[in-house]
């Protein structure tokens, strides 16, 4: 067996070496605009009169005529008249702020805007309008910006300019002020984007753009190369803002360019520039429609960004073909060798692997599509702070190894949960049973299916849909036909292949750049982009201190918490290999963190030398994979996807064996009455073809959402899913008077307050699963007191596995 490995890996160093070379060979060293805009023209405005504002109403186009609006057909082929509401006069209009999607009206008397009110359209009435509460202060030059949660008006007030928040969602809205605008006050325009508002004023024989966050307050972000036009930018995408500019005020030709906000570097967007000044603008699905006079006419047109698929070559498809059927091969070996008479063969492969083999299959679960896709996408848009927790775990993993693995690898368990029936009651491993797989399949299988299928989408072109069911297709066959061994064997295959294309990535990107390395040290450091430690208190931000507490409760005392590490270490032949095993794991987490934050940062030093290489339409999270689409030679490409298979595969595979066990063990085999060997393996096989089924299922759910990043994501639900019973094994292990029903008030009460904390965003997400263990064990060992202590014995069951009993 070993032998036929050593073959696998000479030849996928081999070929990885292979491969690397042609990189050079193959590179295209041209850097055209990768998404370049489209124009279309739209129906003629039938009214004389010029259009004074545009906006999107509830998704369609509308324009403001006089004392009339119209509104342009879902087919774009004609306007229909709609009479203003009562309350709006054209005379005390100043602008509509629009989105795409939403639009707000700012008016007042005199120019002074006071009042602002959301526009609708309605079957009966045709355009109506629903007022905000009255601003602060009348402002003038009013202008506004549009975010996910909140709206902001800026304007000139006793000489200065002033800009208010406000969160129309909520149940009581209320305006609060920005904090002060260091600028002049002659701001020229104002757009949200990222988390940020983007501000735009006159400098010089110029313009500078300002950026505002919460956290790092108001800094200025560069020059743009021209004049502004009010009221025309735009966000597009998750990071892109779209500006027209012009030469001079009032000059020609009108030039769009897109400001990428996460870099801070422009772009000249490949298309047609505007001949004249438009009329008025607004966002246009994809890109922006305006009106402009022709021959005394309003004419309207459009132009949309068009994002093509970059296809796989006939090279990587053999890559890709390779690296899937050698994985079907590895578990169709072990369906024929196997005799598949247990359940103990099928969940942790007879307890016969090697400590280092399960130490790399420990790491390879670990490091899913999550870290090949989501963690250089946060680590391109933010830094390495994220890191940080990888550092700490390490020490809390040297503690598990000592401690924690040894003494439940001597009770042959299979399902871990198992424990907590022996120290405390079969209702409290059923209740964490059951939390666990709702935590692997909604906060972890859903979205680690979902990353790789939104790669393979952007890259050759299959629907997300496909992608996800071919996927989660191929990994359900070899799981259901291998069992633990094959989850463990193609796991150590599949670190081999993710971090070799990994590595190689970070090398590409560095040698494409003009120059090199240094460029890639001077633009990174100038930019923080390696930033690691974060000393501070404050509990909205991931901290050390917070990950420290959240590795003291997530790693250091709840371990055993997770089935699909832990079945690993249950799948080893003694107590001291398992312990070894977490010793190898712990010793990747740091250079295998280091790599995947790399790509990220080396990313952001890519884009920002050449963002005429981005796509504007796609999401944050979808950068690496357009790197790999975009950028990397043929064969290369198909390398890194089956890297970002090889991710995703070691996870799925381990969670669907995992799951599987636990629906078996703690349900199946307590339910069901003197099942035989060969029924339990049978409902084995088909309850992982179930689980696989269900996360393919909950991947195409989620991929009818457009989230800001899947990374943020997966942390917010782990820590609302997975923290309630957690802390039970705390309870178990490290204390003596804790006991079933105070452990089930702790996992219900936890889970409960933990809630409470996501609805009211009381502190970071990162800290939920954190806050939930700690409220377990707080709750549940004072809930224990008021109940009588534990009479059976518990030696062997806590880490005090050697005094007398439980006294």
């Amino acid at each position: 067996m070993m032998r036929w490995y050593r073959w696998v890996m000479v030849v996928g160093l081999a070929s990885a070496a292979w491969l690397a070379a042609a990189g050079q060979a193959f590179a295209d060293p041209a850097r055209d605009a990768l998404t370049p805009m489209r124009t279309s023209a739209l129906p003629t405005l039938p009214a004389v009169a010029t259009p004074t504002r545009m906006g999107m109403v509830d998704g369609a186009a509308i324009a403001i005529v006089g004392d009339a609006a119209w509104a342009l057909d879902d087919g774009a082929t004609a306007w229909r008249r709609l009479a203003l509401p009562a309350g709006m006069s054209p005379t005390d209009m100043a602008g509509i702020a629009s989105d795409g999607k939403n639009s707000y009206l700012l008016s007042g008397n005199g120019g002074h805007v006071d009042t602002v009110a959301r526009l609708g359209l309605s079957q009966a009435a045709g355009l109506a309008m629903q007022s905000l509460p009255a601003l602060p202060m009348p402002l003038d030059g009013a202008m506004a910006a549009i975010s996910d949660s909140a709206i902001y008006v800026g304007g000139s007030a006793a000489g200065a300019f002033r800009i208010f928040r406000i969160d129309p969602s909520i149940e009581h809205p209320a305006w609060s002020p920005v904090p002060a605008w260091p600028g002049p006050a002659n701001v020229s325009s104002m757009v949200a984007q990222t988390g940020a508002l983007f501000v735009t004023v006159p400098s010089g024989d110029g313009e500078a753009i300002w950026r505002f966050t919460a956290d790092g307050g108001w800094l200025q972000r560069g020059s743009l190369p021209g004049r502004v036009l009010p009221a025309t930018p735009r966000a597009i995408g998750q990071a892109h803002v779209l500006y027209l500019l012009a030469p001079a005020a009032g000059a020609t030709p009108i030039t769009p360019v897109t400001f990428q906000t996460i870099t801070s570097a422009w772009t000249k967007v490949q298309g047609n520039d505007l001949a004249q000044v438009p009329l008025a603008v607004m966002p246009w699905h994809d890109g922006i429609a305006w009106a402009s006079a022709v021959d005394g006419r309003t004419a309207f047109s459009a132009a949309q960004f068009q994002g093509g698929k970059l296809l796989l070559k006939w090279l990587d498809w053999i890559v890709i073909v390779v690296y899937l059927a050698s994985m079907i091969g590895i578990g169709l070996y072990f369906y024929l060798r196997e005799k598949r008479n247990s359940t103990s063969n099928f969940f942790v492969g007879g307890r016969s692997i090697p400590f280092w083999a399960a130490g790399v299959s420990l790491y390879a679960a670990n490091t899913s599509s999550i870290s090949f896709i989501a963690i250089p996408a946060k680590a391109f848009e933010s830094n390495w702070q994220y890191l940080t927790n990888n550092l700490i775990a390490v020490f809390g993993l040297m503690f598990v190894a000592v401690w924690i693995v040894p003494l439940l690898r001597r009770l042959d368990l299979m399902s871990v949960f198992s424990y907590l029936e022996t120290r405390f009651h079969p209702a409290i491993r059923m209740i964490a049973s059951a939390l666990c797989i709702l935590t692997q399949l909604g906060s972890r299988m859903s979205v680690i299916l979902f990353l790789p299928a939104l790669a393979i989408a952007t890259i050759t072109g299959i629907s997300t849909t496909w992608s996800v069911i071919l996927m989660g297709g191929f990994t359900i066959i070899y799981t259901a036909m291998g069992g633990m061994k094959a989850v463990i064997w193609t796991d150590f295959v599949q670190v081999i292949v993710k971090m070799g294309g990994a590595i190689f990535a970070i090398g590409f990107i560095i040698w494409s750049l003009h120059g090199g390395l240094g460029q890639f040290w001077h633009v990174a450091t100038a930019e923080h982009k390696m930033h690691l430690l974060d000393f501070s208190f404050d509990l909205t931000k991931a901290t050390v201190w917070g990950f420290m507490f959240l590795v003291l409760f997530d790693v250091v005392l709840t371990f055993p918490k997770d089935q699909v590490l832990m079945q690993r270490t249950l799948s080893t032949r003694s107590d001291k290999e398992a312990g070894r095993s977490i010793w190898a794991f712990a010793a990747m987490m740091i250079p295998g963190g280091f790599v995947f934050y790399m790509i990220g940062t080396a990313l952001f030093v890519f884009y920002k030398a050449h963002p005429e290489r981005m796509n504007p339409l796609l999401p944050i999270d979808a950068t690496f994979p357009l790197f790999i689409a975009a950028e990397l030679p043929m064969g290369v490409t198909g390398l890194i996807i089956a890297g970002i298979f090889a991710a995703a595969m070691a996870t799925l595979s381990g969670i669907m064996n995992s799951v599987a066990t636990l629906v078996s063990v703690d349900f199946f085999d307590k339910l069901v009455k003197n099942p035989t060997p060969r029924q339990s393996v049978v409902f084995a096989e088909l309850t992982t073809v179930a689980v696989g089924l269900v996360g393919i299922g909950l991947a195409l759910l989620l991929s009818r959402f457009d989230v800001h990043s899947l990374f943020d994501v997966s942390i917010e639900l782990a820590g609302l899913l997975g923290g309630g019973f957690a802390g039970a094994y705390t309870l178990g292990m490290f204390t003596r008077r804790a006991n079933a029903p105070g452990v089930a008030i702790g996992v219900v009460g936890s889970v409960c307050l933990t809630f409470v904390a996501w609805i009211f965003k009381l502190v970071h997400p990162y800290f939920y699963l954190a806050i939930s263990i700690f409220l377990c064990i707080v709750i549940g060992y004072v809930a224990s007191l008021f109940f009588p202590a534990p009479t059976q014995s518990l030696r062997g069951l806590t880490i005090y596995r050697d005094g007398p009993g439980h006294k």
